[in-house]
């Protein structure tokens, strides 16, 4: 009732702007217009639309098992970031082309990184050579985060190392029942030191569970994984897992883009803070966001019962 009474007062204004807005969506080409084509040529991704406003990108070196050498790092940054900015892009679904997700950390490329630390001999000129490169790759796995669209991570088979790094800054993961997962730091000397120390935490939401597996390095599998929250679906293959995971995606783009990046923004500035400091950060948001023409397509549609539709972002 409240709905109706708020559609007949507003009615008029609402639906001629929701009418030109239509008009304008209706008149655009049903292809996606690739205005950021020139940023998205990759060699260790693969970048597809398979749905409009959504974009796949997959980890791309199959025949490394997708392991993170410098290139891949620097590629999801570069990626991410753009398609964060990107008005044809309103979701993204990362998967994992070939056998594995990702076997971790490239070994090969570790050595070269050794090589170079072996030819400097100064102690604090080796610590910020390692400095750079450490935050280097750290930026490039919290640009899936920082990117103002919602990431989904479709994962199937190994997810070692810097692949569990990379899936714990996504905003929703799925995996297929064949699954599992390590955070292998520890088994090669090292402490993770790319984000699954500082995310992990608080994706599953149990502090001794997260202890125990940045501790230990142990694999664990996809019914143990969504048991804790680290995934929310499980799917019997990768076809379904990544089919699924698309399927969400096209749910999502067809929601106010506005709204949408909003939400995510919210969501992670609120994580760290008092529930109040989230509060006041969405109504500053809000007291904006409603005067957007997405707050009156949606209010129109949901008296008419039909898909809104919003312009790009």
């Amino acid at each position: 009732m409240a709905l109706r009474a708020f559609g007949n007062k507003y009615f008029s204004s609402f639906a001629l702007r929701a009418a030109v807005t239509t008009k304008v969506e209706r008149n655009m080409s049903s292809s996606i217009l690739h205005k950021h084509d020139g940023d998205l040529k990759y060699h260790t991704l693969n970048i597809t639309t398979p749905k409009q406003f959504v974009y796949h990108v997959e980890l791309n070196r199959p025949k490394q098992l997708n392991a993170f050498n410098k290139d891949l790092f620097v590629e999801i940054k570069k990626c991410f970031e753009s398609l964060s900015t990107n008005p044809d892009c309103r979701v993204v679904v990362l998967s994992g082309l070939g056998k594995h997700f990702s076997a971790g950390l490239d070994l090969v490329d570790a050595m070269k990184l050794s090589q170079e630390l072996g030819a400097v001999d100064d102690v604090a000129r080796k610590a910020a050579l390692l400095e750079h490169t450490i935050k280097l790759y750290q930026d490039s796995i919290s640009s899936l985060e920082i990117c103002a669209k919602p990431v989904i991570t479709a994962v199937h088979s190994g997810c070692i190392g810097a692949g569990v790094n990379l899936i714990t800054a996504a905003d929703i993961r799925y995996c297929s029942e064949d699954a599992f997962f390590s955070i292998k730091e520890v088994d090669i000397g090292m402490a993770a030191d790319i984000g699954a120390l500082q995310r992990l935490p608080k994706v599953v939401g149990n502090e001794s569970l997260a202890r125990e597996l940045a501790y230990t390095g142990r694999r664990f599998g996809s019914a143990e994984a969504q048991s804790f929250g680290l995934v929310s679906k499980v799917y019997p293959s990768k076809e379904a897992c990544v089919e699924g995971a698309l399927e969400l995606a096209a749910i999502i783009s067809e929601k106010s883009p506005v709204a949408v990046q909003a939400t995510k923004a919210n969501i992670i500035y609120s994580k760290p803070r008092p529930n109040q400091d989230g509060l006041d950060h969405i109504r500053q948001t809000n007291k904006l966001n409603l005067q957007s023409e997405d707050f009156a397509n949606a209010a129109v549609a949901a008296l008419t019962k039909e898909q809104p539709t919003f312009s790009k972002l």
